[in-house]
């Protein structure tokens, strides 16, 4: 694969138009992608799209907004599709105190028992963080220097990137990156080491410029690439060479399944 877009959403209702179209795509693009659930019913669909197609794999999670919404059978039944051929994480999980919509002890309890269910199954770890770094921060260092995995859409400055570089993770950049009001996010971004990047575009979400405002889509990975080697004085075809390389590390990814 030439780029592999780390976090996107292909279950998504705004692709039930298009999304074999869409796919057909990413083939002859050389685009792979890693489609994340958000509860249940999107992680099972994301290891149905996983399994049909050869450049998609799936992530399987609860996301801090649903989180009220697991049970110890929701538990067991994501432990059983975690353990489908081509799930490569669990996610997405974490916490989100901007949006509150499950209460917070309960977002934390989940949030552990999601990052004890990936320790457990020796896969990484997608995270979600949204005004809630003190307690995620807690949370990770209490589980300890055994996960690795990504921060999906880091926001911060440099000094939070540092923060989870500290811890081993790797960051999600994706279209806020070309938005004008970020640039604590740029600089920051300009000085992270290259190896401890992924790409994502989060599709049908955050849609970078020049199409903001329109469905966000897995082949739009490609300006974020750009923008990152626009920061960075590097050619775009290194950006994607590394951040491809750094996807298949954190995910485990054999390298016969991303040849082209």
């Amino acid at each position: 694969m030439r780029l592999i877009d780390s976090h996107a959403h292909l279950d998504d209702d705004a692709f039930d138009k298009d999304r074999a179209a869409l796919v057909a795509k990413l083939h002859a693009e050389e685009i792979g992608v890693v489609t994340v659930g958000a509860d249940l019913a999107s992680s099972r669909e994301a290891v149905r799209l996983a399994a049909r197609h050869r450049q998609v794999w799936a992530a399987v999670g609860v996301h801090p907004h649903d989180a009220k919404s697991v049970t110890p059978a929701v538990l067991r039944e994501l432990e059983a599709l975690a353990k489908e051929p081509k799930v490569v994480a669990i996610g997405e999980i974490g916490l989100d105190y901007y949006r509150d919509l499950s209460p917070r002890d309960v977002q934390r309890q989940v949030f552990a028992e999601q990052l004890a269910l990936a320790k457990r199954l020796g896969l990484p770890v997608a995270i979600h963080n949204r005004e809630s770094t003190d307690d995620l921060v807690r949370i990770l260092r209490k589980a300890g220097a055994s996960h690795r995995g990504v921060i999906h859409s880091f926001l911060g400055n440099f000094e939070l990137a540092q923060t989870f570089l500290d811890l081993a993770f790797h960051l999600g950049v994706g279209g806020p990156l070309t938005y004008p009001a970020n640039a604590a996010l740029r600089d920051a971004i300009r000085h992270v080491p290259l190896d401890r990047i992924l790409l994502e575009t989060d599709c049908p979400y955050l849609t970078p410029v020049p199409h903001r405002g329109k469905r966000n889509e897995p082949a739009y990975v490609g300006l974020v690439a750009k923008a990152i080697a626009d920061l960075r004085g590097a050619p775009p075809s290194a950006v994607a060479e590394v951040t491809t390389r750094n996807a298949i590390a954190v995910f485990g990814l054999a390298a016969s399944s991303v040849e082209t």
